[in-house]
């Protein structure tokens, strides 16, 4: 049986758009620095060991792409310098980090278990990334969902 699929094209993917941006293991790294707090250059680069050229590129193509903005600030005695704040696009991508987070505990986590988990700052509950249909229901098995076209798909000629 032909997958209906292929009667679409995927030329506009927003999941290849988004991987244009993501899709690189020191991306992922910068981004959970950030949500984590640490947001200066230096903090980052010591606490990754993303060699200076590539924690540069990485934070300049954030910035560019208007995932980071940059913020000023100055030591007393030292030079102005910039830390790098999410933006509200930045913001949007907490969900993605935590079913990364998620994924990876399930599947690659250590025997002593998990070395980050994310929790509730009011509850102390944790976080985890839950699938909903539009109507409420949960969605918990891949097979439960169907990919179809949507208002931008254009059809293969």
């Amino acid at each position: 049986m032909r997958p209906a699929a292929l009667d679409w094209s995927v030329e506009n993917c927003t999941i290849a758009r988004a991987m244009e941006i993501l899709g690189e293991r020191w991306t992922v790294v910068v981004l959970r620095e950030v949500f984590s707090g640490v947001r200066r250059f230096d903090d980052m680069r010591v606490r990754t060991g993303v060699p200076r050229q590539v924690l540069t590129n990485r934070l300049s193509m954030l910035v560019e792409r208007g995932v980071l903005r940059r913020e000023p600030y100055r030591e007393p005695g030292s030079r102005e310098r910039h830390e790098y704040r999410l933006t509200e696009m930045g913001l949007d991508l907490w969900p993605v980090l935590v079913a990364l987070l998620g994924w990876g505990d399930r599947h690659l986590a250590d025997p002593e278990g998990a070395p980050l988990t994310v929790a509730h700052r009011d509850c102390g509950g944790e976080v985890r990334v839950v699938l909903r249909c539009a109507e409420g229901h949960e969605v918990t098995q891949p097979r439960h969902v169907v990919p179809r076209p949507g208002p931008g798909a254009r059809r293969r000629a």
